[in-house]
């Protein structure tokens, strides 16, 4: 099994923090080895939605055969049933579980029992889920990230209209920061050929609080990284505030003025750490 520290190591490989996150189905191992070689931060192989029911044997024994190697990008598995989880801990290519339909602080510890050590990803995909999404996030140490499961969501609130979900989303934002977890990664945009849209749709995402997205196709990528990628005036912001910090341990005055404190410091070491990736 995949130590914890190695897993965030992997997550931020060459130094870069993970922004894209692609999905893809179990039972098709050819789609799982182009992901692997898209450029995506974290390849999430599918075993739930993206794999009808006769094949998911099949879809499970093929990931079994990928996993039983490590790969220079991480991967993590969506299971289908908690009954994944005895045959996929151990294999050393596993770098993480997203887990569907949580709902209670108690399914993540029967999960956890299962799967000592490996980190989780739940997803919150009804309401009341999401009504829990702090003690959720804070139900065990092997909780890494908290992620919606929009379209599940949508159907369970009855919105119609996407900014019905404006409020889920910073729920959860705050609520893994309340947990001390990394900002949320947006939910999937399932319309892969509306590219503008997808832009339109990170950049909202950006602005509430989360940071990457998940996608569905490797023609997504540049979409979601160019959208949550700094400006070059955001870079020249953040790094005023980190040369400030250097030489003044006290109140932080900037030369225009403005005074910041450390949650702006550390705000902008993660804009500097982002602009890594501009190279």
């Amino acid at each position: 099994m995949s130590a914890p520290g190695a897993v965030e190591n992997g997550l931020r490989r060459r130094g870069r923090l993970p922004l894209t996150w692609l999905y893809a189905p179990g039972d098709r191992p050819e789609v799982v080895g182009k992901a692997l070689r898209s450029g995506a931060d974290v390849v999430i192989v599918d075993l739930e939605d993206a794999v009808a029911p006769d094949r998911r044997a099949y879809a499970l024994d093929a990931t079994v055969d990928l996993l039983s190697d490590a790969h220079p990008v991480p991967v993590h598995v969506r299971i289908h049933s908690p009954r994944d989880i005895p045959v996929l801990a151990p294999l050393p290519g596993l770098g993480g579980l997203r887990v569907p339909k949580v709902t209670h602080p108690a399914d993540i510890h029967r999960i956890s029992e299962l799967a000592p050590g490996l980190p989780l990803y739940p997803l919150l995909e009804n309401a009341l889920a999401v009504e829990h999404a702090y003690a959720i996030a804070t139900a065990h140490p092997a909780v890494r990230g908290l992620a919606l499961g929009e379209a599940d969501l949508r159907a369970d609130l009855g919105v119609r209209e996407d900014s019905g979900l404006d409020w889920p989303r910073s729920r959860i934002v705050v609520a893994a920061r309340a947990a001390r977890l990394p900002p949320p990664v947006q939910s999937v945009h399932a319309d892969v050929g509306d590219l503008d849209a997808l832009a339109a749709g990170c950049a909202r995402g950006r602005a509430l609080g989360f940071l990457g997205r998940a996608a569905i196709h490797p023609r997504q990528l540049p979409v979601i990284e160019r959208a949550y990628l700094p400006t070059p005036q955001e870079v020249d912001a953040a790094r005023a505030v980190v040369a400030a910090a250097e030489t003044d341990r006290g109140a932080l005055a900037l030369a225009d003025g403005r005074f910041v404190d450390a949650a702006v410091v550390a705000g902008a070491h993660r804009v500097l750490a982002l602009a890594d990736r501009l190279g």
